[in-house]
């Protein structure tokens, strides 16, 4: 048995002897050149003049590139080709490449970028949401709009109502390997690239769209990441084409990594979040009707702001049945670094303003937040209401969305009125809703709510109740020391909402000795993909894990493939990996039954044999007597996601194949005299499905309760009103250290199984675990509570500043 079990990372012992190799690491030619960025100092403004004689004037320059010595494109943006490489004519953000130097070592390229003489005329720029919003700064013409039934009429009919509003910072992925690309130059013109990326067919298009080269001739390669986070999915785009472009100027390997501090200057970030909201609700807090304003700020270019912020509205609800409620939300333009993809992309900031709402409404109301959260929990999952099979679905009601085609007014619902229905693919019918389950806002029927189980059981085992009367008699008796306690539950669906990234390749070789070698579409970032696949092929062969070898991401061995993203590297590529094993089992399994005069299905692999007729064989023999009789042992496979149709510009559809389930208990205490703080305690129950590796998933968790933890309360970015980042260096940014874990920290997985046909019924556990954060930040608004009779509003992060202000507004 190879799946469920609690293997080792596949490079375990790689890491700790350091041995892994990263790009970085790669040996590389003695004429290698390396490549930095020359980078504006201003925010916004037009380039007057740009004097680079003395950088290639310098020892050790070779080229300087500025972006009209491009031989194609100059574009490195995900979709928008909105994103030039190297500046043309104006500038947008305080970091922005304006030019490329490559030199012979690394630190001769960083120093000599710092003798260029640049003239910039300075214009006015926008760097707040208030600035954006009152210069109409936007990337689309006006703001989107999800929702369902009449929430303004729900609201007028309410007992009681509130509104407020609560401002989420943004977040630096500090992944420990920075953003890095090294370009072999081949023959005939031809490159390889070694990128640290989790999307390396991205790269290949841009880097074949830079050079003017068919996608078939360039390579990309991924061994592993040093970390990830959403960070590497288009970030690396500019450092990959700027080697490969250098490499075919000049036939000589290049070489370009990031040091820290250009790293967090030049990147995006997680998008930072203003949420404004009204709601109507009862004496029992259940909500009646609900208003959302979201307000993302993008930065300078669009990357993947869009999809990101629609996340973000599709977990507005996250746990909770909003029967009468719409969400608005505006992308907002500013000169500021592009904010881009970030564990959880948009969900974790919609999910903040529903917490947020259900700590207002348990404070107005006098009730235990959690009775509030409860009270507006969707419905428990039951047997009577399966998720619908691919089966059920209507093929011959599919739709077509085409490319600028202009849905008309009064389509049927307000979020289509004038918009364009931007992508040229076919749209699923939504799929019935099953004898009348409860739906989102977006109105996808929620068939597997596990959440009242979930909770049921983590109050329990955390001794929620007692501990919550113990925390108020605390507060009794401390005036200076408040503490605070908190549930708080996590939906997350899981897919891309873009439709056609959910599929996944793979390619699987059995050698005639028996081992495994084999590639799939997904990147390693310290994750464990790696391991979780290969415990699937070992699982389908019946062999040990050990006799698998996975090698490096590859473009020319799995090609067209998604970005590890979304939570979904394991379902897809898991999925893939299985058909392909499949394949070749299948023939095995033929060859030895007609050997054996059986039928193909009475053939059985486990435990390293492979029975068949009353014989048995080890898996190596019965592959060499395959091989023998000239039985093909090399494989491909393909899946792709059923069951998912969305329609973005409607808000209509089923995005995410099925939605992975959460509960946290954090405890802290704060000095309500300093804002400081710290957490105590935290108990979380997790629904992985069946684990693939109950260890790396509790890995997971572990890391992202931390990390989204991090977000809520010490890590604040900062920027000057020049539009300089002000927190661009460890020094300056505090990212969660191991002394900043819980002392009490209990993780546990949930005992189920998927209810959806995902690899044997495991459940996506790379975002989801950073949600569980969030108990953190309401935890604290629970003690700074404790300070007077109103309600403290505190904003995130909730830095030693912000606890502060808050418990002042709790005692007016």
């Amino acid at each position: 048995m190879s799946v469920a079990r609690p293997l080792p990372h596949d490079s375990a012992a790689l890491h700790v002897t350091g041995t892994a190799r990263y790009v970085d690491d790669i040996p590389v030619p003695r004429d290698c050149l390396h490549l930095a960025f020359g980078l504006s100092d201003v925010a916004a403004g037009t380039i007057d003049a740009m004097d680079l004689s003395a950088v290639r004037a310098a020892p050790g320059v070779v080229a300087v590139l500025t972006a009209e010595d491009l031989p194609f494109a100059n574009d490195v943006a995900p979709a928008a080709h909105d994103e030039p490489l190297l500046a043309e004519g104006r500038v947008h953000y305080m970091g922005q490449p304006l030019f490329v130097v490559a030199a012979t070592s690394h630190l001769a390229a960083r120093k000599t970028v710092r003798q260029a003489r640049v003239e910039i005329a300075e214009a006015a720029a926008l760097l707040t949401i208030d600035d954006a919003l009152a210069a109409g700064s936007r990337f689309e013409e006006g703001p989107r709009t999800y929702g369902k039934g009449d929430p303004r009429a729900a609201l007028d009919a309410a007992p009681r109502r509130l509104a407020g509003r609560i401002e989420i910072g943004g977040q630096e992925h500090f992944y420990l390997e920075g953003q890095a690309a090294l370009a072999l130059p081949q023959e005939g013109g031809e490159m390889i690239v070694h990128s640290s990326s989790q999307h390396p067919t991205e790269i290949q298009h841009k880097v074949a769209e830079a050079l003017g080269l068919p996608m078939n001739a360039v390579r990309i390669e991924v061994r592993r990441m040093g970390g990830g986070f959403g960070g590497k999915e288009s970030q690396g785009n500019a450092l990959a084409v700027a080697c490969a472009v250098v490499a075919a100027r000049t036939g000589r390997p290049t070489k370009m990594r990031y040091d820290r501090d250009d790293d967090m200057v030049i990147t995006g970030k997680r998008h930072d979040f203003r949420i404004e909201y009204e709601v109507g609700f009862d004496e029992a807090g259940r909500i009646r009707g609900l208003l959302f304003t979201h307000y993302a700020r993008c930065g300078w270019s669009q990357d993947l702001s869009l999809p990101v912020a629609d996340r973000a509205m599709l977990h507005a609800d996250n746990a909770y049945h909003l029967n009468d409620v719409e969400i608005v939300s505006h992308r907002l333009r500013t000169n500021t670094q592009s904010a881009t993809a970030f564990r959880g992309f948009g969900g974790p900031q919609g999910m903040v303003g529903i917490e947020r709402v259900m700590d207002e409404i348990a404070h107005a109301t006098g009730r235990d937040p959690l009775e509030v959260r409860r009270a507006n929990y969707y419905a428990e999952a039951t047997d009577a209401a399966p998720p619908p099979s691919s089966e059920a679905r209507a093929a011959d009601d599919t739709a077509t969305r085409v490319k600028g085609e202009r849905i008309a007014p009064g389509d049927g619902d307000v979020a289509s009125r004038g918009a364009l229905r931007e992508l040229a693919e076919p749209v699923a019918p939504i799929p019935a809703n099953p004898r009348g389950a409860q739906t989102t806002p977006y109105h996808m029927p929620v068939t597997d709510f596990i959440l009242h189980a979930i909770t049921d059981r983590l109050a329990e085992t955390s001794d929620y109740t007692a501990r919550r009367a113990a925390v108020a008699e605390w507060n009794a008796a401390h005036d200076h020391l408040k503490r605070g306690i908190a549930l708080t539950p996590v939906k997350f669906g899981i897919s891309f909402t873009l439709t056609h990234l959910n599929q996944a390749g793979a390619l699987v070789h059995v050698y005639q000795d028996g081992s495994v070698h084999m590639n799939h579409g997904g990147t390693e970032m310290g994750q464990g993909l790696h391991r979780k696949v290969a415990q699937v092929a070992a699982e389908r062969f019946g062999i040990d894990a050990g006799a698998v070898r996975i090698t490096a991401t590859d473009t020319g061995k799995v090609p067209n493939t998604s970005a590890t993203a979304a939570s979904s590297g394991a379902d897809l590529n898991g999925m893939a990996v299985a058909a392909a094993c499949d394949t070749i089992r299948d023939r095995i399994a033929a060859f030895l039954a007609e050997e054996h005069q059986a039928r193909p299905e009475a053939v059985t692999f486990e435990g390293g044999e492979v029975r068949v007729g009353g014989e048995s064989y080890t898996f190596v023999e019965a592959v060499q007597r395959a091989y023998q009789g000239r039985v093909s042992l090399s494989a491909t496979g393909f899946y792709k996601t059923p069951d998912i149709a969305w329609d973005r510009i409607r808000g209509r559809g089923r995005p995410f194949f099925y939605f992975a389930y959460g509960a946290a208990v954090t405890e802290v205490v704060v000095d309500t005299r300093t804002g400081e703080n710290r957490i105590l305690r935290c108990d979380i129950l997790h629904d992985a499905g069946r684990s693939l590796n109950p260890a790396i998933d509790l890995g997971q968790i572990e890391g992202g309760y931390v990390q989204g933890a991090g977000w809520l309360t010490t890590e604040e970015l900062v920027w000057n009103d020049k539009g300089q980042m002000t927190t661009h260096a460890p020094s300056t940014y505090k990212i969660p250290a191991a002394s900043d874990r819980p002392d009490i920290f209990n993780v546990a997985l949930w005992d189920g199984e998927n209810r959806a046909e995902t690899i044997y019924r495991s459940k996506a556990v790379g975002e989801p675990p950073l949600m569980l954060g969030i108990s953190a930040l309401m935890a604290l608004s629970d003690a700074c509570a404790a300070c007077g009779p109103n309600y403290p509003a505190l904003d995130a992060p909730a830095t030693a500043e912000r606890v502060l202000a808050a418990c002042d507004r709790a005692r007016g």
